[in-house]
């Protein structure tokens, strides 16, 4: 797997790198003996789960940490011996790359440039060709706080590219972005490797962008499990790869009977059925599946990486918690008519029409995808929503009550999780756990039982004293949670809740979710991770604070198919529809 660190052909080579920290009172061997090699001139991607070492082994890259044993070698430098030539070779941008939201788009630039000692006279070249490349020429006078989460991403690679670089690090980039802006990161990734021959190595949590890269690193607990082109991986999977669908059973009911059934490795939602994955290539019978003749119809589809990596980690023992049937949800009886009721809901902020007057409405146990690009004004409704931000104008009731004038009353009968995690970082799980249970007003035995639930039903009762802060972002995920449900909401939102975190989380978490949605609890979700929407009963997709679409996920499709796109997926619709209405917005300006 290892090359010669002298060899043109290889922009990055690791022998036998291990790392190691002490944190949360347990050591934690982040990287154990890795060694591979990154071919220049090609995107390369590190695909991992949550916890797999990927951003350790970029910072190690980077000269920011120093490996306690082993190797590194970018660009023809020995990382160990030069880290601030290393430096200054090669471009990183962290996870949260550091823009400063006070000062605009130029002056975030031109810091960035002062950093990088880019000479004065070089500057205006290199910021026009930057400014082309990401797109954000129009808004040079904007402030940085003031971008989408797409354009902010797309500044951040501008900033740690002031200087041009043979070799650039991007850590989770796309995380939290639109579907359009993760197109359009894409592009510009191949355009500075196409047309500038750069080499970039990029880490991604979203296994269908491991399919764009040439080539993949697959990491998991500090190791490497294998490295190739994905088409390597996803060969390997042929004839295992089925959609199931039935005339009898909802989708959730079906994907939980096929999850249980011997022959299957993985079950997933998909469309109007269930794709499923075999652990052998056959074909499985009805039988086998739990069905008679005529229940269900099976058909073969092509496999895709996230198969392959899904089986290659359940053939290394990680399986998803045990999740049991919930408590009975004594506040989810369904009524008649909406559980929440949204006639046109705007809010303004200054001049700015964050949300202009949307309408929609949701069903007791109905799951609810609000889709969006980045500042289309879905975060800004779910506040309004959940009661934290009063309405400029309409009609807004949830569990009955009009949040105008009842909204702590409301708040009693909703549970939130926020985007990024919101717990306090310095408690521990248990006093996190604790105190959202004191918040939700439960008493002393209430408090104590529910606590208890949580530590058991979502396994964090060894983790029970660990500091949250600390915890890897899928048990972050876990008891966020758990702490939205302390007091058994009737009503739950979720603001982006599985950003980030490995498939195998995000199918824990949405087999958690499936099961309150039959217990008639009302979902709202929030995503960007558009076959995650296909979880959802419908969808309404907004753009600058419009409803642009309403409807099933199937509904969404089947009006966006063309003679050459006669199968469109979710996110293709979902494209489509945001272009089209920036060509309308554009016109109109235009006229």
């Amino acid at each position: 797997m290892t090359q010669s660190a002298n060899s043109q052909d290889v922009a990055l080579v690791l022998n036998g790198v291990s790392k190691g920290f002490h944190s949360g009172g347990r050591d934690v061997m982040a990287l154990d003996n890795v060694s591979a090699s990154v071919e220049r001139g090609m995107v390369t991607g590190l695909i991992g789960p949550d916890a797999a070492g990927k951003t350790t082994l970029m910072r190690l890259v980077a000269g920011l940490l120093l490996p306690d044993d082993g190797e590194i070698n970018a660009l023809g430098l020995d990382v160990k011996k030069e880290p601030l030539e290393v430096q200054s070779a090669l471009g990183y941008m962290p996870q949260r790359f550091g823009l400063y939201e006070d000062l605009t788009v130029q002056e975030n630039l031109d810091l960035y440039a002062d950093l990088q000692n880019l000479p004065v006279k070089e500057r205006a070249e290199r910021y026009a060709q930057l400014m082309k490349l990401t797109g954000l020429a129009p808004f040079t006078e904007r402030l940085a706080g003031a971008l989408s989460g797409g354009m902010k991403q797309k500044l951040g690679l501008a900033c740690s590219l002031v200087r041009p670089k043979d070799l650039l690090l991007l850590d989770e980039p796309t995380v939290g972005v639109d579907p359009l802006s993760r197109r359009e990161l894409w592009e510009i990734v191949y355009n500075l490797v196409e047309k500038h021959g750069m080499t970039v190595l990029l880490s991604t949590a979203y296994l269908d962008e491991a399919e764009r890269c040439q080539e993949v690193i697959l990491m998991h607990l500090g190791k490497i499990l294998d490295q190739g082109k994905p088409q390597k991986f996803t060969q390997t999977m042929a004839g295992r790869s089925f959609m199931v669908t039935s005339p009898d059973m909802s989708k959730r009911q079906l994907q939980r009977e096929l999850n249980q059934a011997e022959p299957v490795l993985d079950a997933l939602i998909q469309g109007e059925g269930v794709r499923v994955v075999t652990k052998q290539a056959q074909e499985p019978t009805l039988a086998e599946l739990g069905a008679e003749d005529g229940e269900l119809s099976i058909k073969a589809v092509p496999p895709r990486f996230e198969d392959s990596f899904v089986s290659m980690l359940r053939e290394l023992g990680q399986e998803a918690a045990a999740i049991s049937q919930p408590r009975d949800q004594q506040s989810a009886a369904s009524g008649d008519g909406p559980v929440i009721e949204v006639e046109n809901l705007k809010r303004r902020f200054g001049d700015f029409m964050a949300v202009d007057g949307i309408s929609f409405t949701v069903e007791h146990g109905e799951v609810l995808g609000l889709l969006g690009a980045n500042g289309a004004g879905k975060s800004t409704t779910f506040r309004m929503l959940c009661g934290l931000l009063p309405p400029s104008e309409g009609r807004l009731l949830v569990a009955g009550h009009n949040l105008r004038k009842a909204a702590a009353k409301a708040r009693q009968r909703i549970g939130y999780m926020a985007q990024r995690f919101s717990l306090y970082a310095n408690l521990s799980v248990v006093e996190n756990l604790r105190f959202f249970a004191k918040v939700y007003g439960l008493n002393i035995k209430q408090r104590k039982k529910q606590v208890q639930w949580a530590l058991e039903e979502f396994e964090l009762a060894e983790l029970a004293n660990a500091t949250s802060g600390q915890l890897p972002l899928g048990y972050k995920q876990r008891l966020a949670l758990a702490a939205a449900l302390m007091h058994e909401p009737e009503i739950i939102f979720l603001d982006e809740p599985t950003s980030g975190v490995d498939p195998l989380a995000r199918r824990e978490f949405w087999r958690r979710i499936n099961i309150l949605a039959e217990q008639k609890v009302t979902v709202l979700v929030t995503t960007h991770f558009m076959e995650e929407a296909e979880y959802c009963d419908r969808v309404v997709i907004m753009d600058r604070g419009k409803v642009l679409a309403e409807g099933t996920p199937e509904e969404i499709k089947k009006a966006h198919r063309t003679k050459d796109a006669p199968s469109p997926t979710l996110e293709d619709a979902f494209i489509a529809l945001i272009e089209h209405n920036k060509e309308i917005l554009e016109k109109g300006q235009a006229a």
